[in-house]
Formats: C-alpha cells, sequence, structure tokens
C-alpha cells in the first residue's frame, strides 16, 4: 500500500508528538469540501522545542527549505521575526524530491492564539494516521481574513457545511 505523501508527513509529526493543526486547503478538504490544493499548510506552535521537533520530523522525511537558510532556523523566533519584517514572510515552505507533488508550508507567526485553538482542533481518521484539524470556525475565520478568491470560495463551501452541521 502507498502512503500518500500528507500521511506521511503528518504520521512523522504525530510521532514526534509535535503539536500542529491543519490549515489551508487540506483542511477545507478535511472538514468535508472536496477541491483540489498542491501544499499543506501547517500552524505550529511556535513554542522552540515543539518547533524543532516538526523540522526533525519534516527533514527527517527528505524536506528542505526553498528559501536558502538552514532548516533548523525556523525554531528561533528571531529568526523568524527578522523574516516578517525583512520579507513580509508568512510561511516558511519546504520541498522534497522524494515527494516532489507535495510542498508543506509552516506558518512563521502563530495567526491566532495557538493554545486557543488548540483547544477547539479536531482530530480526523485518515487511512494510516490521524490529521489534527483546525476547527470549524478558527478555519472560517482563517479565511475571512486572507479574503483571496479561493479563500472567500471556501467560505461559502464551508459556511454551507456548518450550516447542515456536517463537520467532523
Amino acid at each position: 500500500m502507498t502512503v500518500h505523501p500528507i500521511e506521511q508527513v503528518l504520521s512523522a509529526l504525530n510521532a514526534t508528538g509535535v503539536r500542529y493543526l491543519v490549515v489551508g486547503g487540506v483542511a477545507v478538504v478535511l472538514h468535508g469540501h472536496l477541491r483540489t490544493t498542491a501544499d499543506l499548510d501547517l500552524v505550529v506552535s511556535l513554542e522552540p522545542a515543539n518547533a524543532r521537533r516538526a523540522i526533525e520530523a519534516l527533514t527527517g522525511l527528505g524536506y528542505r527549505p526553498r528559501a536558502p537558510v538552514a532548516a533548523e532556523r525556523f525554531a528561533d523566533a528571531t529568526e523568524r521575526a527578522a523574516w516578517i519584517a525583512e520579507n513580509g514572510l508568512t510561511v516558511f515552505s519546504l520541498w522534497s524530491d522524494r515527494t516532489p507533488s507535495l510542498e508543506v508550508d509552516l506558518f512563521v507567526r502563530e495567526p491566532f492564539d495557538f493554545e486557543q485553538a488548540w483547544a477547539r482542533r479536531v482530530t480526523v481518521s485518515l487511512d494510516t494516521t490521524t490529521a489534527t484539524v483546525v476547527g470549524l470556525q478558527d478555519l472560517l475565520a482563517l479565511k475571512r481574513e486572507a479574503r483571496r478568491p479561493q479563500d472567500l470560495a471556501d467560505v461559502a463551501a464551508l459556511e454551507v457545511i456548518a450550516s447542515a452541521g456536517r463537520a467532523p
């Protein structure tokens, strides 16, 4: 059985105890609206030990940064602050030639109070692992804030799911 790259990533994060929340297009799908997406957007708790575990899990799968920096620098709050201030960076993108079909984007700042969102998380069973997904209301807030056309289309679809009570 071939394991989907998203499940490989989530399984590695789960195995090392990383506190993360799936957001973005994959979260939209896991909440019940089928659509395509080319990346896995994650908000990890930026507590240094957790961020280090996340990077170690990803680099262990062969992922490396798109930017010309050492992956380990992601765990350093001062580095992330500089990336935001100097480059307007919002996500730290990683890719792997082992799984070229999937890019992993880690938010460089938590776009919400992580502890509160963690308390509202949803766990979704997949074929070979589980996914820790941002709750529906938090996902809707993120999508409304982003306001890109795809995000607004996601909001419309997710509101239908919410009103029907079909979310996981």
